[in-house]
C-alpha cells in the first residue's frame, strides 16, 4: 500500500485479491504477510483486512502462516482490540442466526473460531487485558459497555460472548 493509509474499502478489496492470489499459490506466505503488515498498521486497514479474512472461505486465517503471525503481532494492540470485538459480535450473531434458522450461522461460527484461534497466538498479557475490559462491560462497567449496548445483545447473546471469551483461555 506504499505508506498510504488505506481506507476501509481499499483494505477490503486488497485483502480479497491477496487472499485469492495466496490461495492460488500466486504469492508466498511472506509476500501476503508483508502486504497485510502494511494494512494493519492503521485501524481502517486492519478493519478491512479482518472483515474479509475472518469471513471468506480463504483458509489464510485457518492456516496462519508464521510470517503472518509475526505481522499480526507487530500491530498487536489494533489486532487484539479488533479480534476481541469480532469475537464478541460473531458469538452473539451465532445465536441470532440460530434463532432465525439463518444459514449465516455457519459463517458467524467460522468467524468466532478464527478469532479464538488468533487470540491464542497473540501476546497473552495483551489479550487478557483486552478480554478483561470486555468481561467488565458484560457486568455493566467500563468502556465496552457502549460497544455492547450499541448492538442491544440479549442475555443469551451475552452468555455466548462470555463462553467464547473463556474458550480463548482453553
Amino acid at each position: 500500500m506504499n505508506d498510504q493509509k488505506p481506507t476501509f474499502k481499499q483494505a477490503m478489496e486488497a485483502t480479497m485479491i491477496w487472499c485469492k492470489s495466496w490461495e492460488n499459490d500466486e504469492i508466498s506466505d511472506e509476500v501476503i504477510s508483508d502486504r497485510i503488515g502494511e494494512l494493519i498498521k492503521t485501524v481502517e486497514g486492519a478493519r478491512g483486512f479482518f472483515v474479509i479474512s475472518f469471513s471468506i472461505d480463504c483458509p489464510l486465517m485457518d492456516r496462519l502462516p508464521d510470517a503472518l503471525i509475526f505481522q499480526l503481532r507487530s500491530s498487536e494492540e489494533i489486532v487484539v482490540d479488533l479480534t476481541v470485538k469480532n469475537l464478541a459480535m460473531s458469538s452473539a450473531m451465532v445465536i441470532t442466526h440460530r434463532e432465525n434458522n439463518d444459514p449465516q450461522e455457519i459463517q458467524s461460527e467460522r468467524i468466532k473460531i478464527r478469532c479464538i484461534e488468533l487470540l491464542k497466538l497473540l501476546d497473552s498479557n495483551q489479550v487478557k487485558k483486552r478480554i478483561d475490559v470486555l468481561l467488565e462491560a458484560i457486568k455493566g462497567n467500563g468502556p465496552d459497555v457502549k460497544f455492547l449496548n450499541r448492538w442491544g445483545y440479549n442475555n443469551e447473546q451475552i452468555n455466548a460472548i462470555s463462553k467464547s471469551i473463556y474458550d480463548v483461555a482453553t
